[in-house]
């Protein structure tokens, strides 16, 4: 087993590669849609009906193909991308200028009948470059086979540099009347080499192929199967940042016995990456008992080979010899490997790994289809030791073959055949109506109680959900039709913006207030926990930096109303605003009110952590007051004053997230000051936490920003609308401050009252800063007088005697000085301008001096009775050059 070092660094790595592209310029194409549209998984998909389309092929336009919407549209399912298609009668071409690399392309269909077009004429073949990845393909029978009422075809492809991703779509000959269409297209940048083996093959165990086996860049994959075995589904949203469907294996289990394992032990990602699978993907598992098998039975494409990878993580904590979990593997109709082992492979519990597997599988002649068959256990030698069988994950590929293609067959049609003629004879005629009568007459009987007792389930399951959601006093609840008054029945054009959770609409309540409500997708399940944990967060806190929840509706659908935020999000004026940037002294009161709010929260009892602090969760009022917001995934902290933190697991934003919450899933205040110094330099910076356009070193805000420091060139990289704003004093508070935030201990951070008296403190450095360069002015805070003066040289003037005197305790002078004005001894720095600062201290003459008061008029020429000149002091280790 590998050090402790050896593992943050591999994890460290993990982490960066994570960050290359989880912000990868993707595309999502909602095919004839006339504009722009926000699905209910929070994409914004694209529009392809504008006039000259990039994504439309040159040689070709809009007008040689058809936009149509189904007959009908079932209400479960989602209208973004389903609403629409583009129906092609000839062959049509589609050209996405991608970045080169390794891609998923997702197919999206919706097998209806469109007007003039009918859903079982629908046949044609999609090409992508050199590979075939369906032939003949009707979605219809494709749909049926699997119960589906909606089709994603999922293919894994590799982009050459300068290469034009061109995806064409065929109408076959027949049948008459064949035709294509589309109803959307998602392409996501996948990690390098999470499918492919890249330019040095890694050992894939095979059957009836040799022990290493290269998938690479010149093959094509299909995703056949993706099961979390043991556990429920796992949405695209919820899956580790590449949006891919994890379903439930029970319906491909075959299993002689099985034993589900489900727990919350912290996964760790010591071996492979976290976005090869999400954590509840290892969270669960199925198990079966000594002298048992499992296995799973697929139906595949005769004549391919299949790429199979086994996902497994040990977690029972009893299990940890090695040996104890060795069981025989077989795929297909070969034993693969006899001593698989995850103890040995993992070299722990809770830590996650993966086994691949390539299979050869016969051809079936005219068949087409045959079974993969996927066995753990069930090894006679090994009864002895012990191993019970254990899978937490299966993922199945299809490789293209040396032709480039993927295509298989269609499946069978699942549709009954049509009556024989003998069916029409009387005696089967009357029968018939002897047999309807009956079952009209048990029909009309049993309604009327099917309906009632619906009713009543329907109306405890409604009460149940009532009172699951507890509120205070300060939280309304809303009724589904007052909120549809108040959206103009959820206008689209009143959406004010969009994310994982849904829509958020701009309303009006009670006549004249404005509000923002946010609508909850039906489809996302994390969506409904976020739903809960706000109303649970919000509706008993009131603070003027936190957005106050107004009230909530629970009526079937799941909103959240909201103060409305007129100059909406902070990330909206930092990247690519239309208006005026923000000026230095609006950037430093924003971070002031977000730490007040921050501090807020953690001051509560018990703790809050918001968890998710960036830019688009900090909102900004009519007078640039900002608000946290979104508290979907915030949690309470530990209410043990023994403990410090909580051990959960990994939520938030890539970019933002603490690195030791994120290698030890302790979740602590700490994690929320580590998000916030992410957000200070992003204030300086104006850039994003992550940028995947720019160079590796770079990509990452925090760490470009730590190598610009110790080069002495951060400068450099401040926004340049800031230029001439920034004093130096102000600069040198507010970056190390912020250099604290980001220290990799959460132990070595400050809290948030820290952080806020260093920002309140580099706020009065620029004011004084800012009145120094015009005539003498006066700015009273708290007791403390400051008296500026303007100066022709940029160096501090200490003329107070008294203030350097020997004889007077350094220390009784530091404790006096710091009660009053929050001073520390150090180096004074050169500030630019400013010549001295007065402080009215009253009580400075009190201090003994051998015996005697301290005379305040020995100070110099400006010194007056009860005011002495203090120089600005900084920490030692504040002194850095930037």
């Amino acid at each position: 087993m590998k050090s402790p070092t050896r593992h943050h660094i591999l994890l460290f790595f993990f982490f960066i590669n994570y960050l290359r592209f989880t912000n990868a310029k993707n595309i999502f194409l909602n095919c004839g849609s006339p504009s722009n549209s926000i699905g209910l998984d929070g994409h914004e998909w694209t529009s392809d009906s504008s006039t000259g389309s990039k994504f439309i092929a040159s040689e070709q336009s809009n007008d040689t193909s058809i936009v149509s919407k189904p007959i009908s549209l079932q209400p479960s399912i989602d209208p973004i991308p389903y609403m629409t298609a583009r129906i092609f009668r000839s062959p049509f071409t589609y050209s996405f200028p991608v970045s080169p690399g390794q891609k998923f392309v997702r197919l999206y269909f919706n097998p209806s009948s469109y007007q003039g077009f009918q859903m079982s004429t629908a046949s044609f073949t999609v090409s992508a470059g050199s590979f075939t990845l369906l032939s003949h393909f009707s979605p219809s029978l494709a749909a049926d086979s699997l119960g589906l009422k909606t089709l994603v075809k999922e293919f894994c492809l590799n982009i050459e540099e300068s290469q034009v991703l061109d995806i064409t779509f065929t109408p076959s000959s027949t049948p008459l009347g064949a035709y294509a269409f589309i109803n959307g297209i998602a392409i996501v940048s996948m990690p390098t080499n999470l499918y492919y083996t890249g330019s040095r093959p890694r050992r894939i165990h095979g059957s009836g192929l040799r022990n290493r086996f290269a998938v690479e860049n010149n093959t094509a994959l299909e995703m056949i199967l993706r099961l979390n075995v043991g556990g429920s589904s796992i949405s695209p949203a919820n899956d580790s940042g590449l949006y891919r469907e994890w379903l439930e294996d029970q319906a491909y289990f075959r299993g002689s016995g099985d034993w589900l394992l489900n727990t919350t032990i912290r996964i760790k990602y010591f071996k492979i990456a976290p976005y090869v699978a999400p954590a509840e993907v290892y969270q669960t598992a199925r198990s079966t008992k000594r002298w048992k098998s499992l296995f799973w039975n697929l139906r595949v494409d005769s004549g391919f080979t299949y790429l199979v990878r086994l996902h497994l993580c040990e977690l029972q904590p009893e299990v940890t010899k090695r040996g104890s979990r060795k069981v025989l593997v077989r795929i297909g109709n070969g034993k693969t490997e006899a001593k698989a082992d995850e103890i040995t492979w993992g070299g722990g519990t809770g830590i996650a790994v993966y086994r691949d597997y390539v299979v050869k599988m016969p051809n079936e002649g005219n068949a087409g289809k045959t079974d993969l068959v996927i066995t753990l256990g069930n090894n006679t030698k090994l009864r002895a030791l012990n191993s019970d069988p254990v899978l937490n994950g299966l993922e199945v590929f299809k490789l293209s073959d040396f032709q480039g293609n993927l295509a298989g067959p269609n499946p069978v049609s699942k549709i009954p055949p049509i009556p024989s003629p003998r069916a029409n004879k009387p005696q089967d005629r009357k029968l018939a109506f002897i047999i309807g009568g009956a079952t009209l007459a048990a029909f009309t009987v049993i309604l009327p109680i099917g309906l009632t007792i619906f009713c009543l389930l329907r109306r405890g399951k409604s009460n149940g959900k009532d009172k699951s959601v507890v509120t205070s006093e300060l939280c309304r609840r809303f009724t589904f039709e007052e909120l549809q008054n108040a959206t103009n029945s959820f206008d689209r054009a009143l959406v004010i913006g969009s994310g994982g959770f849904g829509r958020v609409f701009k309303g009006c309540i009670d006549g004249e207030i404005p509000v923002a409500i946010k609508a909850l997708k039906p489809t996302s399940t994390q969506g409904s926990k976020e739903f809960e944990a706000e109303i649970k967060m919000l509706s008993d806190l009131r603070h003027p930096h936190l957005v106050s929840l107004i009230g909530f509706c629970d009526e079937g659908v799941k909103i959240l109303v909201y103060d409305y935020m007129p100059r909406g999000t902070l990330r909206d004026h930092l990247y690519s605003t239309e208006g005026p940037p923000l000026s230095w002294i609006q950037r430093l009161e924003i971070c002031i009110g977000v730490a007040r709010g921050l501090k807020y929260l953690h001051d509560e009892n018990p703790t809050i952590i918001h968890r998710d602090i960036k830019p688009s969760n900090i909102l900004l009022d009519e007078n640039w007051v900002a608000k946290v917001s979104d508290f979907g995934l915030s949690r309470f902290g530990p209410t043990s004053l023994s403990r410090s933190h909580v051990t959960t697991g990994v939520k938030g934003t890539f970019g933002y997230l603490d690195p030791d919450y994120f290698q030890t899933y302790h979740l602590s205040v700490k994690s929320d000051v580590y998000s916030f110094g992410v957000v200070l330099f992003e204030m300086l910076c104006a850039r994003p936490a992550v940028d995947s356009r720019l160079d590796d070193e770079q990509q990452s805000l925090a760490e470009w920003v730590r190598q610009r420091i110790k080069a002495c060139k951060l400068k450099q990289i401040i926004d340049p609308n800031l230029k001439g704003q920034i004093a130096p004093g102000c600069l040198k508070a507010y970056v190390s401050i912020a250099l604290k935030c980001l220290n990799d201990d959460r132990h070595k951070r400050p809290t948030m009252a820290a952080v806020l008296s260093k920002l309140k403190n580099a706020l009065k450095l620029q004011e004084c800063t800012d009145a120094a360069l015009n005539d003498e002015e006066t700015i009273n805070s708290n007791d403390m007088e400051i008296v500026l003066r303007p100066s022709n040289n940029s160096k501090v003037v200490h003329s107070c005697p008294t203030f350097w005197n020997k004889r007077i305790s350094h220390k009784e002078l530091f404790r006096f000085l710091s009660d009053k004005a929050g001073l520390k001894w150090g180096r004074p720095p050169a500030l630019c301008r400013l010549q001295a600062s007065y402080c009215t201290v009253p009580s400075y003459g009190a201090l003994p001096r051998d015996g005697q008061k301290s005379n305040s008029s020995d100070c110099g020429v400006y010194g007056t009775s009860g005011r002495v000149m203090v120089p600005i002091l900084w920490d030692d280790d504040d002194i850095f050059n930037l």
